[in-house]
């Protein structure tokens, strides 16, 4: 079977993820699909729910190979191909929601296996990028837990009225790029990858669940033994 094209899988994608917010009962077109709704930002569908709190997630350029994700990739549809053709409508997004978790559950375990160079696990890089999840807490966003890994960073945040999560997160990428290639000399090749995951929290068990990995993460990579023993993270005991 042939692979699907680009603008197809990505029209499959918007398709899934429409289906999966008519179930929730969530409008799919609003105003300003900014704020809330679906929109595309390069590849991924993006779902913003006003008022919402986000789970984060962004990773060196060289933290993944292509050819990795790709597999990644091939194997999230061909499960969601199934899907679509057994019929069974009624566990539809039930199914759906599974292969998206298990798909970034793939992508969080090999990231942390330390892929690529690592510049974050040096203390001034890791210190950057802290210092700037931190700059605008309580006046642009409320920073609920965070953590820098040394080939991604999570970030679980809500933004506050007037502000766009995708302006928040670009403002972090920008800034932090742009001072952590000064510091280590390097040319025009990109810092981050420039498709962030992000995710739309809905409730308070999810809210649970997601801050306890993202304060266990360290430990779940082997990084240290305690989540408070993790110096750039939201759990650090000295902070």
């Amino acid at each position: 079977m042939a692979e699907p094209e680009p603008d197809e899988e990505l029209n499959r994608g918007l398709d899934r993820t429409k289906f999966q917010l008519r179930a929730d009962g969530v409008p799919t077109v609003t105003p300003n699909k900014l704020r809330s709704g679906i929109h595309t930002r390069g590849y991924l569908p993006h779902v913003k729910r006003e008022g919402a709190n986000y789970f984060v997630t962004f990773r060196l350029a060289d933290s993944m190979p292509k050819e990795v994700l790709m597999r990644f990739e091939s194997e999230k549809a061909e499960r969601l191909r199934a899907v679509e053709q057994s019929g069974a409508k009624t566990s539809d997004s039930a199914n759906i929601q599974e292969i998206n978790r298990n798909h970034q559950r793939k992508i969080q375990r090999y990231l942390d296996t330390g892929a690529g160079a690592c510049h974050l696990r040096r203390s001034d890089i890791a210190q950057l990028v802290a210092a700037a999840f931190r700059f605008f807490d309580e006046e642009r966003y409320r920073l609920i837990e965070w953590v820098v890994m040394p080939n991604h960073t999570h970030v679980v945040v809500w933004p506050m009225p007037g502000f766009l999560l995708g302006e928040i997160v670009k403002s972090w990428k920008q800034f932090t790029s742009r001072r952590a290639k000064e510091i280590l000399g390097m040319g025009k090749e990109p810092f981050w990858q420039p498709e962030s995951f992000d995710h739309w929290i809905r409730d308070d068990e999810e809210m649970v669940r997601i801050r306890r990995y993202v304060r266990r993460n360290p430990v779940l990579a082997g990084l240290c033994e305690r989540d408070e023993d993790w110096r750039w993270s939201s759990a650090w005991r000295g902070g």
